[in-house]
């Protein structure tokens, strides 16, 4: 018979010690430990004022929910384990604190009480992190015995598909000596410093540090504060899935989880049930490898990809249209969506892991494609309807010639949102969006469709006039990645923007150099300002070209190299090569404020062009 929810009131020491055949465990779905110095020290902090204070309550520190297992051997910490495996860290620091003090305190009689005291919280300590009977402990450290000790069964197993270093922490915990634990610890590649450890060993080095500086007796009262006075609510559940929603209902309000933790979580209670834990654990973890790779990227998350997830269920069910046929653009939160709107799709853990891991796999694989590169500087919100259409293809199956019409549809769409003071929630494009985010899941209707759908969009709803005005007006960046593509696309050249990079102004941005302004035939600051960031004014350049010109004369910049210094005829960036081909034969070359006029002339005509069709 299934047993009932049990909570209780339990002591730190008490909630530690464990039985010898009972282990805590980290299961598949959950976070990797991630508390930082800044988590340890609040910890270190409350425990010190709580003991200043000289408070005769309990000290809580609040809910820790486990799911019991294997006849009650093994307790899943569903919630509470970044605790857990802080406090297993403090009480080790602490007992390294503890066995110096035992060897520096006298065992006189002035001081037999603190010296048995210490004895008393050695032996604490080691029954908890290495389940032993007091009486196995030696009263004074012993490195052998010590050692026999520490080489115990493990306190907690780390399944999380999410921890790269599942081993750190019982490495640390085995060590008999401080130096032993360093010396075993994983070092990170190309890491400098602390930076070099795991979040384990970090916060296991702050929290030895902070004891080493304790007195004797302060180290005895922390010891026994710690664990005789501070507290937690222990929750014992016998059903996975109702530890689950315990986490998430205690879980919804003020404290930080993540809706991929909650819907991961609730994806692998259901595989297991359905005898596909162990597939669902591995798809998943495929999927947050590719995923690590986007966010290093800047291209995804894995809440990105649950959001982008929900678009696509969303327009393919075609819940983006209201009982009164049109386009409704509200959306619900991501874990709301998955755990209560649509919560059958959770019915399918392989089938949704296996979709996502397609879907990033695509994202992968057109990040480095020029278009994307610089659809992705105009606005965060195209991927949410591009994921859409990649739904119908297999990774294998994309190349760039397959999605650059789409793309560049968004990219026309999103200039102008770029130039116009209508904002994205406007009708003219969220709405718009929406709508068609309903022929983008549909593999019957062709991009061509889709494509005519954008055109008629635009030449609708905009100006070509309007849009040129505006763009003769611009001042800012973003449009400087759009015309840099499409001198490429028109030249032939290659372009990308993968290596380091600035926006150059041609004409160094600074009111101080009087000499190349009135070479510019620019007479007034006012006028300066007016003209040095237009677009004409603007290119892409490698940074370490840029950063080697700094405000030199236009001449300098476009001719070949002088000295040590590198100039435009180096770059790969289309403009920069179209300056050096335009000025080659140019003995002493200026650039004016004409040539900015005609630059910023030749580019608005360009974009026009890409956005109205030529």
């Amino acid at each position: 018979m299934a047993k009932n929810i049990e909570p209780s009131l339990v002591k730190i020491g008490d909630y530690l010690k464990l039985d010898d055949d009972t282990v805590f465990t980290i299961p598949e779905y959950q976070r990797a430990y991630s508390w930082s110095i800044d988590n340890c020290d609040k910890l270190w902090q409350d425990i010190i004022d709580y003991i200043e204070s000289d408070n005769k309550d309990s000290y809580f520190f609040g809910t820790i929910i486990v799911n019991c297992q294997d006849n009650d051997t093994k307790y899943g910490l569903i919630d509470g384990q970044q605790r857990t495996t802080t406090f297993l860290l403090l009480l080790k620091a602490l007992l390294l604190r503890i066995n110096t003090a035992i060897a520096t305190t006298a065992n006189d009689e002035d001081s037999i009480k603190l010296f048995n005291a210490l004895k008393e919280r050695r032996r604490r300590i080691m029954s908890i992190l290495y389940k032993v009977d007091a009486e196995e402990i030696e009263d004074t450290p012993n490195i052998s015995k010590d050692k026999e000790i520490c080489s115990k069964a493990d306190i907690i197993e780390n399944y999380s598909i999410n921890e790269q270093y599942k081993t750190e922490l019982n490495t640390i915990l085995k060590s008999v000596e401080y130096s032993e634990a360093e010396s075993n610890a994983i070092k990170l590649p190309r890491k400098q410093k602390d930076n070099k450890y795991t979040n384990f060993f970090r916060n296991f080095k702050f929290f030895y540090g902070k004891c080493s500086n304790l007195s004797e007796s302060t180290v005895n009262q922390i010891v026994k504060s710690v664990i005789e006075k501070c507290e937690v609510i222990e929750i014992k559940s016998w059903k996975v899935e109702q530890a689950i929603t315990m986490f998430n209902s205690l879980n919804s309000d003020g404290m930080p989880l993540y809706d991929s933790d909650i819907i991961s979580a609730k994806l692998y209670a259901v595989a297991e049930k359905m005898g596909e834990g162990e597939k669902f654990t591995s798809m998943w973890k495929e999927l947050l490898t590719i995923v690590s790779e986007l966010k290093n990227m800047r291209i995804a998350d894995i809440d990105s990809i649950l959001t982008q997830q929900m678009y696509y269920e969303r327009a393919k069910n075609k819940d983006i249209v209201n009982s009164a046929g049109t386009v409704d653009v509200t959306v619900p939160g991501l874990r709301r969506y998955f755990t209560d709107i649509n919560k059958d799709i959770l019915n399918n853990p392989i089938e949704l892991c296996k979709g996502m891991i397609n879907l990033s796999k695509i994202w992968r694989k057109i990040a480095v494609y020029p278009i994307t590169q610089v659809l992705l500087k105009f606005n965060e919100n195209t991927k949410l309807f591009l994921a859409s259409y990649f739904y119908r293809f297999d990774e294998g199956e994309i190349t760039e010639e397959i999605v650059k019409p789409l793309l560049e549809n968004f990219l026309k769409l999103f200039t102008i949102l770029e130039l116009v003071d209508t904002g994205y929630s406007s009708k003219y494009f969220k709405t718009f969006l929406f709508g068609e985010e309903a022929k983008l899941v549909d593999p019957s209707i062709t991009m061509d469709e889709i494509t005519r759908n954008f055109d008629l969009h635009i030449n609708t709803n905009w100006d070509k006039k309007a849009i040129n005005e505006s763009i003769m007006d611009y001042d800012k960046h973003i449009l400087v990645y759009l015309n840099e593509y499409l001198v490429a696309k028109e030249r032939g050249i290659t372009f990308n923007l993968t290596s380091p990079y600035d926006i150059e102004h041609i004409m160094p941005y600074s009111t101080n150099i009087q000499t190349i302004r009135k070479d510019a035939g620019i007479d007034t600051e006012e006028e300066f300002y007016s003209i040095v960031n237009k677009l004409g004014n603007k290119i892409l350049l490698e940074q370490k070209i840029n950063r080697s010109i700094g405000n030199e004369w236009f001449r300098t910049k476009v001719s070949t190299k002088l000295e040590e210094k590198t100039g435009y005829i180096d770059s790969s960036y289309p403009m920069a090569k179209e300056l050096v081909e335009k000025f080659r034969n140019e003995s002493k070359p200026y650039w004016k404020k004409e040539d900015i006029k005609n630059a910023t002339e030749e580019a608005s005509n360009r974009i026009v062009g890409f956005i109205f069709g030529a």
